[in-house]
This record gives C-alpha cells, structure tokens and sequence, in this order.
C-alpha cells in the first residue's frame, strides 16, 4: 500500500514513492510513501490559500473542538503510534510511546489557547480615542519537519498554527513519514475543512524548496540542520515570508566537584545517549572539574557498559539504533576525528551485530578533549558525548558558553550560588539544574540562541508571536 499524500481534502497517490525502512531490522519496510512533486505542493498551497479567508474567521469554539478531537485520538492510540514510531525512528518503545502522548497534549493545549488568544485595550494619548491591539492569523504556514522527533515537533507546529486561524502545508522528513502521516490522518478526520491542513511528502530538495521559494506562504517554520536552516532563511528573507528556525546544538553539562555523583552521572547518561543521543538537546560536552573528574568518568562508564543496545521495539532495550546509515558513518568519523585529535575512548563507539541487521552503535565516552577541538565545536547528532577536564566554576562557565551554539545548557550543583550564577550566565535559550539538558515541556517556551535558533520561540504562549500577526486600531466615537 503505497501512502498518498493530503492535499484539499483528498488523498493523493504518486508514482514516486519511498520506502520507510525500520532501522532495527533493515529487511522490515514499515511503508511506502508517496513523494510529491512541485505540481503537488503549488496545488496544497493554493487550496490552502483558497481556504484560509472561511478558517481564519471561523468560531473559536470550532478550532478548539478540532484540535481537541485530534489531540483525545493521539492519547487514545499512543501506544499504536508510539509502537510505529519506534520501528520507524529507533528510539525506545517507552521513550516512542511518551513522545505520542507529548503530541496529544500539545494539541489539547492548543485547544484551550484558541478561546484564550488575547489582546488589548487602551486608552490613547488624544481625547476621546480608544486603540484596541489584537493579533490575527497570518496565512498559509509552511512546515518543514526533521526525523528524529517524527510526531511531537510537527504537532508543536501544526497545533499552534490551526489554533490562530492559519492554514497549513506540511513537509515531514523524507526519512521516517510514518509517523507524520499517521498524525495527518488522524487530522483528516477531525472535521478540518478542505485545504486548511495539506501534507505533502518528499524530498526536501523538491518540497521544502517549492514551500519555502512559493510567495502564496508568508511564514515557514523549520527544525533541523544549520546549514539547511541558513538555505531557509536566505530563500524565505529574499521574498520577505516570515522565519522560525529552530538548529543544531552542542548542549554543555557542567559538573561541578560538589555535584551529588550519583546523580550527576545519571543526568549525564540520560542527556547524552538516550533515544540513541539523536536529540538537538543531548548533552554532548560533558564539562567536569578535575576533583571530581576520574570517578565521574569512571561511574558514567560503567552505566554506559550496562546498558542494553537493540531492536527498539524489544523489552528490555535501552537505547535503540541510529537512524540510518548515513548517521552511524557520521557518529563513527566523529569518533575518528576525535581521536586523531588526541582524544581517549574509554568505552565503546563501536557498531554493534543483533539478531536483526540493523544500524547499531554502542554509546561512545571521549576523554582527555580540549573545547576548541571539533569535537566540542560541531554537532555529531549520535550517542557519541566528550569530557572536557576544568579546574573550577569560572572555567567551566567559559567553557560552556564558548560555542556557535546556545539552545541548552545544563549544570549539576548543590550549590545554589552557582545554580543561579549559571542560569543567569549560560548563554543558551534554556538551561536545566540537575536535570538531563534533553527533556523539555510542552507548555512553556523553546528555543536557543546564536546558531541554534532564529525567530520567535516555539511552544506555550510563545507560540502566538510566529503564528499570528499583530493589529492596531484606533477608535473614535462619533
């Protein structure tokens, strides 16, 4: 059965399909999904711009209703979907499951803000003017996904952009469509008029570059790579359309030589190498000072050797494989360059054989790196973490904040001088005190700094400044 694509309403089949294949066992394909091609995505974006005059003005109640109908599914069915999105993506079934529920909130919680979106009223400067400051929608939204969160991060952007009136096209990642799919056609269901939401699947060089180049989209909103972002926002700001970008990371987790050990070390292990350290958030720099530094790295090894590497599906399993294998040659040139760098493996970076051919990595540990090495500058985006040895607080507070990126930063401490210090000095979009730098919620505001992010922050109330508009009017009685 080949996946169509969702355009106006209708499921639309292509010639042109690609096959979704399971990372734990590469002769399981869990799909084939229909591709779409620049005739497809001009015909989503102009139903989209044919519907949005009715959905930008419909009932409140209405869009809440929807998107609440479609989030009480997702719950309903998260271990259906988390089970598809483990055998897609290769993140545990626990940590797949938990990622299927986080998408079913976030739309609930979209389903209240729609009848809570406010404005102002105030009183102006001149006699008798009364100015009202509403925000409104702002069109068609372009959506452009990544892989390694298949069904939470284009919620967290669906959600929001169908909450305040706007329509949508949604590009997933070519490399695991399954979960999105699932997710747009629980939404087809909802009730949602023809053309507000059309998903269109395929490469992004074809797709995402119709949606974003496309003038009839004013705003696009984009997870993934820097250097794909950067493409975004030149191709986006050369016609003016609005930007969200959301990037890579090389998230800092200081250990300080008070730090409980014990706890430090399982912050470290679940930052760093779950959901096999495919997360823009891991903690992949691993700042330690020298008090402490043997007997962190030696606790933190020994964790890492009892963890059970295999199929993601298989009870008992703790971290998954890699997505596919273009990432494990990735993480494994990595683990070379860091060595011709001068860097130690302790313990593993090595590919791993189960019972299913499958793309397998044990979780590699680097010592004895020095921050300016590729090392610590570049994203490896795999269960791939290094330690950088420190003497103190001060250094280990420069070292964290010498990077291109700033989307997370993490500190254990049972010093509350220093947990506050850190929190009002990391310079990242968000930071965690004795918590794993991986692991947000849905509710409040994310997003980094320098090379991570760009725009508006996503999720919570921050949602509103990408996806709506601002409006002033001035009002004079007669």
């Amino acid at each position: 059965m080949n996946h169509a694509n969702f355009i106006a309403g209708e499921w639309v089949e292509s010639t042109d399909a690609a096959r979704n294949v399971n990372p734990s066992d590469t002769a399981d394909v869990v799909g084939e999904y229909c591709r779409a091609d620049v005739s497809r995505v001009k015909t989503a974006i102009s139903a989209a711009k044919a519907a949005f005059p009715a959905w930008s003005r419909s009932p409140p109640q209405l869009r809440a209703d929807m998107l609440d109908k479609i989030g009480n599914e997702i719950l309903a069915r998260r271990a259906e979907l988390g089970d598809l999105l483990a055998r897609e993506e290769g993140k545990t079934l626990a940590e797949a499951t938990g990622e299927a529920a986080r998408a079913g909130y976030i739309f609930k919680y979209f389903a209240a803000a729609v009848v809570s979106n406010e404005g102002q009223v105030l009183r102006s400067v001149r006699p008798d003017v009364d100015v009202e400051v509403t925000r409104e929608p702002v069109g068609v939204i372009g959506i452009l996904t990544p892989w390694n969160f298949p069904i939470a991060i284009p919620s967290w952007k669906i959600a929001p952009a169908l909450a305040f009136g706007n329509c949508v096209v949604f590009k997933p990642a070519d490399l695991v469509p399954g979960s999105s799919w699932a997710l747009a056609e629980i939404i087809s269901r909802s009730g949602i008029p023809p053309g507000v939401f059309n998903l269109v699947m395929g490469r992004g060089t074809v797709v995402g570059n119709a949606i974003v180049n496309d003038p009839g989209i004013p705003a696009v909103t984009f997870t993934g790579s820097v250097a794909t972002g950067r493409g975004v926002l030149e191709a986006a700001a050369r016609r003016g359309a609005k930007v969200q970008l959301e990037m890579g990371g090389k998230n800092p987790l200081v250990v300080l030589a008070d730090a409980d050990l014990t706890a430090a070390v399982r912050v470290a292990l679940d930052g760093a190498f779950f959901s096999t350290g495919q997360r823009c958030t891991a903690s992949s720099r691993l700042i330690v000072a020298s008090a402490i530094h043997d007997r962190f790295v030696d606790e933190l090894a020994t964790a890492m050797r009892q963890q059970v590497i295999d199929d993601a599906r298989k009870p008992g399993t703790t971290i998954g494989p890699v997505v596919d294998p273009k990432q494990l040659r990735q993480d494994l040139d990595y683990i070379d360059i860091a060595r011709s760098d001068g860097a130690r493996l302790v313990v593993g970076g090595e590919e791993v054989s189960r019972d299913k051919v499958g793309f397998y990595l044990s979780p590699a540990l680097l010592t004895e790196t020095r921050n300016e090495q590729r090392i610590n500058q570049e994203e490896v985006f795999g269960p791939v973490a290094s330690v950088i040895r420190v003497d103190n607080y001060d250094e280990a507070l420069a070292v964290a904040n010498a990077s291109p990126f700033g989307l997370c930063a993490g500190i254990c401490t049972t010093s509350l001088k220093y947990a506050r210090h850190f929190q009002r000095n990391a310079d990242a979009g968000m930071v965690m005190v004795n918590l794993p730098t991986a692991g947000v919620d849905y509710h409040v505001p994310f997003g980094g700094r320098k090379e991570s992010s760009y725009g508006p922050k996503e999720q919570g109330r921050s949602a509103a400044e990408f996806f709506t508009q601002s409006k002033t009017a001035y009002i004079r009685s007669e």
